[in-house]
């Protein structure tokens, strides 16, 4: 017959609080290292491995932090030191650490592996060539285009009476448009909605657009000149 009532169970409050004391200093020694990988890797997440006599161990990091410590050993289960998870067993932890100096060895030899690679590269690099001839050029001539069309679109104003409006002809197969606000030129534009912004409110067009479309621009102009002389010979019909 059993006897009643049993004795009490044993308690692990002694190896549970021993065995969280020591995860806690895992993490912050093995969060050392996870820091140090990241900086030595150039990136906020990633993992290593590291290969001991009694098996690997893997360094998880995320956001600069420790993700997870992991020993796969050569004999025995697998175990998380560290993980986001439930801690690990007292028996697979204590077996674990008898391998730690080891991995921290592993560690010290893959950054000693590392160290001074760069010596020997030369910061002597050529001079950077300066742009300031081909923007000052290219300045050049777009101020003169918006020049222009600063006196087309004040023509148009005149004309039309309003603050803002467009002005687009087709010259040699493409449409340029013309945008005009109370300010002068808003935009001019080559080849539609898609097209290239020889000037804009936003951002300069390149040398080599403005060497393609500038010589062209004549053509624009002249486009808008046979628009006005349009109007000035319709306007002489009118009779009173």
């Amino acid at each position: 017959m059993t006897d009643w009532p049993p004795r009490e169970p044993a308690d692990a409050t002694d190896a549970i609080e021993h065995r969280d004391e020591l995860v806690a200093a895992v993490r912050d020694h093995a969060g050392g290292i996870a820091y140090q990988l990241a900086r030595l890797q150039g990136g906020d997440y990633g993992r290593e491995a590291f290969t001991t006599d009694a098996g690997e161990w893997t360094v998880k990091y995320e956001g600069g932090d420790l993700e997870f410590l992991l020993f796969e050993q050569k004999r025995g289960d697998d175990v998380y030191v560290v993980s986001t998870k439930q801690p690990p067993e007292p028996g697979p932890l204590a077996s674990a650490m008898a391998d730690y100096d080891a991995f921290v060895a592993a560690f010290d030899q893959y950054v000693e592996a590392r160290t001074g690679v760069l010596d020997d590269v030369s910061t002597d690099f050529p001079a950077v060539a300066s742009t300031d001839t081909v923007v000052a050029e290219r300045d050049r001539v777009t101020d003169r285009i918006r020049e222009i069309c600063d006196t087309i679109a004040a023509e148009l104003r005149r004309y039309e009476g309003g603050d803002y409006g467009t002005f687009a002809e087709r010259v040699d197969g493409d449409r340029w448009e013309l945008k005009w606000d109370e300010d002068g030129t808003s935009y001019l534009r080559v080849g539609g909605s898609g097209g290239l912004y020889l000037l804009s409110q936003y951002e300069q067009p390149s040398a080599a657009d403005v060497r393609e479309y500038a010589p062209r621009f004549a053509g624009f102009v002249d486009a808008y000149n046979e628009f006005v002389e349009e109007l000035e010979s319709n306007l002489g019909t009118v009779e009173l």
